[in-house]
């Protein structure tokens, strides 16, 4: 049984792989609306705050995914018994935001972790909480995620899209599917102890690929504007802070993946496909 906390988008991917397999997948949620929704996709829904406790007693593998806050992981610091939990493996999504802005330079799972925001810092704090249980853990730093419901072609279409232009900027990006594939693998190869960067071959400037979007729509670029003229939330501007090149050798090499949309071209390509059917 797999208990996921914090059971979100990356999550429910790996939920449509693992149930018809047979698992049974638990997953917490603050919001009854979700729970339902939970519930029509197989899943057991376990309203948050709640009591873990008879989920913890029979989960083989724990998935975390709620986001950290200051004091790090929040389901650690409100059930401090996960840590005695008996379970095989245990997966938390974490971020490549955690090395830092490297000017556009590569960056492996062995290059030290130097977060520059406040977000970064708190998974940092949340990944040495996890590993310091004692229990199987294992690290995925993901790239930004994109996939159904999460695409460029939206807001291209209505046209609220945005190219913003910063000179040497560049993100590593994942398919949410690849996301769920290399945690199904890990679950099936386990290495406790290990970090993975998830991410594609393509890093490259985002402007790219909102370019690319609309050409796949028919539709002209969006307009152009400058870094320092672009209207955004505390959180993309601090994802723009960062400019590096993220290496997914070892999902590959370990775990023996290979990646379903390899670059930004076949994910969007899929994308679209999947709208028009």
């Amino acid at each position: 049984m797999l208990l996921s906390l914090g059971h979100g988008y990356s999550a429910r991917a790996l939920a449509r792989r693992l149930i018809p397999q047979g698992w049974r997948i638990v997953g917490t949620t603050r919001n009854p609306a979700k729970a339902e929704a939970f519930r029509a996709e197989g899943v057991e829904p376990l309203l948050w705050p709640g009591d873990l406790a008879p989920a913890l007693a029979e989960a083989t593998h724990i998935l975390a995914s709620a986001a950290p806050d200051a004091l790090g992981d929040p389901f650690l610091q409100a059930v401090p018994a996960i840590a005695q939990a008996k379970v095989e493996w245990v997966g938390y999504l974490s971020t490549t935001g955690v090395y830092g802005d490297h000017q556009g330079g590569w960056v492996d799972e062995t290059t030290p972790l130097t977060p520059q925001s406040d977000r970064a810092r708190q998974r940092v704090v949340a990944e040495r909480q996890w590993l310091d249980t004692g229990l199987p853990v294992h690290i995925f730093r993901l790239a930004g995620i994109y996939g159904p419901g999460r695409g460029p072609f939206e807001k291209v279409r209505d046209g609220t899209a945005r190219r913003i232009i910063k000179p040497g900027q560049v993100f590593s990006r994942i398919h949410v599917e690849d996301i769920a594939q290399v945690l199904e693998a890990s679950i099936r190869h386990p290495n406790p102890g290990a970090a993975y960067n998830v991410c594609d071959d393509n890093p490259c400037p985002p402007e790219e690929v909102l370019s690319h979007a609309a050409r796949l729509l028919g539709l002209p670029d969006p307009p152009a504007v400058p870094f320092e003229e672009a209207e955004m939330t505390p959180m993309q501007r601090a994802f723009y802070a960062d400019s590096k090149r993220v290496r997914n050798d070892r999902i590959k090499t370990e775990l023996g993946v290979r990646l379903l949309y390899p670059d930004y071209p076949a994910g969007l390509a899929a994308l679209l496909a999947e709208e028009t059917r």
